[in-house]
């Protein structure tokens, strides 16, 4: 057999390669990170190291790396555990609609009549929303920093990556390649992200896994923030190109925009919580309390016009089950079987139901997430439940009864912080609009907002939209003390993800990694068939257990291979106390090209 020379991996047959693998778990004590990406992780190691803000770091460098996720022309949500005083902040660092349109003008622009529902389409300019990230990673760095390290310092390894160029991994390689259409379809200037080879017919393509790939436009991007901070991004050249590519594609994005998100900033927020006690968490000693008592856990989400608290209910409905005795403890040789996911998937799809409609900006539109997870309102919506049969189509409630694939990465230091951050462009490659000499696309949150006026979430000026993307952390409610770092990505399977990963920990007793390898459901977001959304389910799942879910009337359909991207990339960082030093366990998910790397 001839040798190939070159050291290039083309993606094998639409199809994972064809050996088993395990992970085992990474411990540390001194701090750890965790991404999809090896390269964001280093660089991410390296920066928290010399005691600076490796979140940031990591996500600068995933923006080089994984640009089809996640970049500068997105937005970025984080939650942030402070060791000293137990206490944990949110930053929301979403980017706003251009205020100098309407409704009314975008329907006109779209032709949607006025009964009409569609929405913004994903590669429309009119999809695109001010970014947030810019700010965001200045905001975090100012707020969370250790101010040991400058911003340039922190971006310099993904600098360094954007400049010197870097061997691109399997998946991301997959994910270029599929959407590669989106670029040329939807920018004047998509040449930026493509790889240079006169063998091709215009002389461009997307990168093959192990081949270098290089973006010099994104390392002066990225200077320009490092040297000027947010004036650097939303003012002078990299503002203007901006401005030109969305407004001549017919969008209304301003430097007006711009200029007033920079001087805004990104919001501090308060997270929203749940205390779970359901599930065996009562029964068994929770690792990582100081005192070692066991009262059960907080689930800490950042909160709307974030979707996380669609988990947080989705996990009060499934508690308040248990009360009823319409479920029970499960067992952990009932772990995704029937009962269980049938459990999962209604009490996700009443979630669904409320976040669908009352999720969206909490400055311009009222949002009553408090009584959405008061245990009052979850025990009604929890009556909801059938156990022999799926529910017919679900709608939203009225808690106060008056209407008025993204990146994720987990890092712990030395001194008990922790970070969970999510940034993102929404779907592949965003609206897949490149500013010239940029070197990133820009985000399509705006394809989220609704069309239907007097909607909660109706597309406005200066509005936020409903985001999918979501940060979670878990503390021990007996002491505050940091329990897990957490996260899974991938647009409305995160809330799922979340859910299901949570109670991987808790009530099946698995360990980071092994939470992340079970296989996984996902309740789709578009795909209706008879009335009910069709529900993906990842092989690995036993037939008996699907089967079983047909019979009560789900709509299955079994997702392999690459296909298996469906299901999201989580990563994991727990903390325990052993003979009284902090131990740091971590995993990091299959799914993705990434890894967790511990500090020294």
């Amino acid at each position: 057999m001839p040798l190939n020379s070159k050291a290039v991996y083309s993606r094998p047959n639409q199809s994972f390669l064809p050996f088993a693998s395990r992970r085992s778990v990474v411990h540390s004590t001194n701090g750890i990170v965790t991404c999809t990406q090896p390269l964001a992780a280093a660089a991410g190691q390296r920066i928290l190291q010399e005691g600076g803000n490796a979140a940031l770091s990591a996500t600068a460098a995933l923006n080089v790396t994984e640009p089809s996720s996640t970049g500068i022309g997105g937005d970025m949500f984080c939650l942030f555990y402070n060791a000293k005083t137990k206490a944990i902040r949110a930053m929301n660092g979403s980017g706003r609609y251009p205020a100098n349109t309407t409704l009314e003008q975008i329907k006109t622009d779209l032709n949607v009549g006025p009964d009409q529902t569609e929405s913004i389409p994903k590669t429309s300019a009119l999809a695109v929303t001010t970014p947030g990230a810019a700010a965001g990673w200045v905001d975090t760095v100012e707020r969370f920093g250790s101010g040991k390290l400058s911003l340039e310092q922190i971006l310099a390894p993904a600098i360094e990556l954007a400049e010197e160029g870097f061997p691109v991994s399997e998946l991301s390689s997959s994910f270029w390649r599929d959407h590669e259409h989106l670029l040329r379809s939807a920018s004047p200037n998509f040449k930026e992200l493509l790889k240079v080879d006169p063998s091709v017919k215009d002389g461009l393509r997307s990168p093959s896994a192990g081949e270098i790939m290089k973006n010099s436009a994104l390392a002066q991007t990225f200077r320009a923030l490092a040297a000027d901070g947010k004036k650097g991004f939303y003012e002078g050249r990299v503002a203007d190109e901006l401005v030109k590519v969305v407004q001549d594609l017919g969008g209304y994005l301003s430097l007006d925009d711009l200029k007033r998100h920079a001087e805004t900033g990104s919001q501090d927020v308060d997270a929203i919580s749940l205390q779970f006690k359901g599930q065996e968490v009562c029964k068994k000693q929770t690792p990582g309390t100081d005192d070692g008592t066991n009262q059960g856990v907080k689930i800490w989400e950042h909160p709307p016009n974030g979707q996380g608290i669609v988990a947080l209910m989705a996990l009060g409905i499934l508690e308040e089950l248990e009360k009823m005795g319409k479920i029970p403890t499960f067992t952990e040789a009932q772990h995704n079987s029937t009962e269980y996911l049938h459990a999962i998937i209604e009490s996700l799809r009443i979630a669904f139901a409320d976040a669908a409609w009352w999720v969206t900006d909490p400055d311009l539109e009222r949002v009553p997430s408090q009584e959405l997870i008061s245990e009052t309102y979850l025990a009604k919506r929890a009556e909801l439940f059938s156990p022999g049969k799926a529910a017919d189509t679900l709608s939203h409630d009225s808690p106060a009864h008056n209407h008025c694939d993204t990146v994720y990465f987990a890092v712990t230091d030395r001194e008990g912080n922790g970070m969970s951050f999510i940034n993102s462009v929404y779907t592949e490659f965003g609206s897949a609009i490149v500013p010239k000499g940029c070197g990133f696309t820009l985000q399509n949150r705006g394809a989220n907002f609704s069309l239907i006026a007097g909607h909660p979430n109706v597309v406005a000026p200066g509005k936020r939209p409903y985001h999918t993307i979501i940060p979670a952390m878990i503390t021990n409610i007996s002491d505050g003390s940091l329990h897990s770092v957490y996260g899974v990505m991938g647009g409305f399977m995160q809330p799922q993800g979340h859910v299901q990963v949570l109670l991987n920990m808790l009530a099946f007793n698995h360990h980071p990694q092994a939470a992340l390898d079970a296989p996984r459901i996902c309740i789709a977001a578009d795909k209706i068939v008879d009335g009910k959304p069709v529900v993906y389910v990842e092989e690995g799942i036993s037939v008996e257990a699907i089967e079983g879910l047909k019979k009560l009337g789900h709509r299955i359909e079994v997702l392999t291979g690459w296909k298996r991207g469906m299901f999201g990339r989580g990563q994991i960082i727990r903390c325990h106390y052993d003979e009284g030093t902090r131990v740091y366990s971590a995993g990091s998910d299959p799914r993705g090209d990434g890894l967790a790397i511990p500090l020294l």
